[in-house]
């Protein structure tokens, strides 16, 4: 019988143990191909440490050593087999991984890779490059993705991005403002001054918006064949993309509703109905026309001087001057002798929508209602809405109690 191999310090070596002339530790097999397969070390102790989780690997079918293959070689991959994506979602997500992945941390090796490494790069995004969580959110959801072909593929046996976003979301949403509704007298000022004959082009697009709760790209995308007046309904049933990164081109499309409940018809109030019959007499007196067709989609309601659709980047520059020129408005003619005085605080497109589930809140809508009308397919999403706002409300109503007790 064969005398069994011994280290320098006389201990017995399993199959595939060997030292190595320099002291150190090697463990050889082969891999289910047949390929042979090396791990190092420098103990034994260390070694057979290995060992374990090779054999682990082996058990789970994990064929461990993938020294040379990196992330960015695994998204290369996730490029050609990823479908199912709307393609402004597709194109979004490889600018993300390209700008933010791609030129460091996608070189990493995913044999070294560790859930510490993910979480680390996801700090430096936030404190060196000072990106906003839902930025760093949509920087996770194509990484997660990429890495989940190595999980596929039995190089890794868990993705290590998992959780990975959860504990710097958590620090840094606490002191996160909330997306604002306007208040009463705020959505008062905004709307009085959308009546302003300068105001004329703004005033229909804007006021549906706040009448409606959709969506901006439901609204920029809405056709007159939308419009449903036998009904009195607005019907929602795609809604238009624009995406433009870099100094690239920018893109139109149409896709369908962000979700399966966002196919919906709302109700149109009479200062909805109104809007649109403003925004038709626009178009007559300025001898606008729609001059776009997109994805075989044309007639748009809201239309540009040029007879082109809006975007949420121009609506979003529009609000801002409207703002800024509101402002100075009421400063410049501001009554001395009142307590205090309303101006309108920045806000987006998204807080017209904001605005509209407030107002509802406030009146009592039924909360399935409710969800109906915004096209939320999660119940969940109305109701967190719902809480917020009742918690204003409370704050607002529990003040007001107490200016009437200290009266009496």
């Amino acid at each position: 019988m064969a005398e069994r191999r011994k280290d320098n310090k006389k201990r017995v070596l399993k199959e595939g143990e060997h030292q190595r002339p320099n002291g150190t530790y090697e463990y050889k097999w082969r891999n289910k191909a047949g390929i042979r397969r090396s791990v190092y070390a420098k103990t034994l102790e260390e070694l057979r440490e290995k060992e374990l989780d090779i054999l682990r690997d082996v058990l789970d079918g994990i064929d461990r050593p993938v020294s040379n293959i990196t992330i960015n070689d695994l998204y290369s991959t996730w490029k050609q087999v990823k479908r199912g994506l709307k393609d402004n979602t597709f194109q979004n997500y490889k600018y993300m991984y390209e700008m933010f992945v791609f030129p460091e941390f996608g070189k990493t090796k995913i044999s070294s890779l560790k859930k510490t490494d993910v979480r680390a790069f996801y700090n430096s995004l936030a404190e060196v490059r000072n990106l906003k969580v839902d930025t760093i959110d949509s920087v996770h959801t194509v990484l997660h993705q990429v890495l989940n072909l190595a999980v596929e593929d039995n190089y890794i046996r868990v993705n290590p991005s998992d959780a990975a976003l959860k504990e710097l979301r958590m620090s840094r949403t606490e002191d996160k403002d909330r997306k604002k509704a306007l208040t009463r007298a705020e959505q008062k000022l905004f709307e009085d001054y959308l009546t302003r004959p300068d105001m004329a082009s703004w005033y229909p697009i804007f006021t549906v918006m706040l009448w409606t709760g959709m969506r901006v790209g439901e609204a920029t995308g809405l056709t007159w064949d939308d419009i449903d007046y036998d009904r009195n309904v607005i019907k929602v049933n795609h809604t238009l993309v624009y995406y433009q990164h870099g100094d690239k081109k920018a893109y139109y499309g149409i896709n369908t509703t962000k979700t399966r409940a966002g196919e919906r018809t709302i109700p149109m109030l009479p200062i909805v109905k109104t809007a649109l019959e403003k925004e038709r007499r626009n178009h007559q007196e300025f001898d606008i026309q729609c001059s776009q067709s997109i994805d075989g989609y044309t007639d748009f309601v809201f239309l540009n001087r040029f007879g082109l659709v809006h975007n949420f980047n121009s609506l979003n520059r529009a609000l801002k001057r409207i703002i800024k020129s509101c402002n100075f408005y009421v400063l410049d003619h501001n009554n001395t002798t009142k307590k205090e005085t309303v101006l309108l605080p920045s806000f987006s497109n998204h807080s017209l929508r904001h605005t509209f589930t407030t107002r509802m809140c406030e009146a009592g809508v039924n909360i399935k209602v409710m969800q109906d009308i915004l096209g939320h397919a999660d119940a969940q999403t109305t109701l967190n809405i719902y809480t917020d706002v009742t918690k204003e409300m409370k704050d607002t109503e529990m003040h007001d109690f107490d200016v009437f007790m200290a009266k009496q």
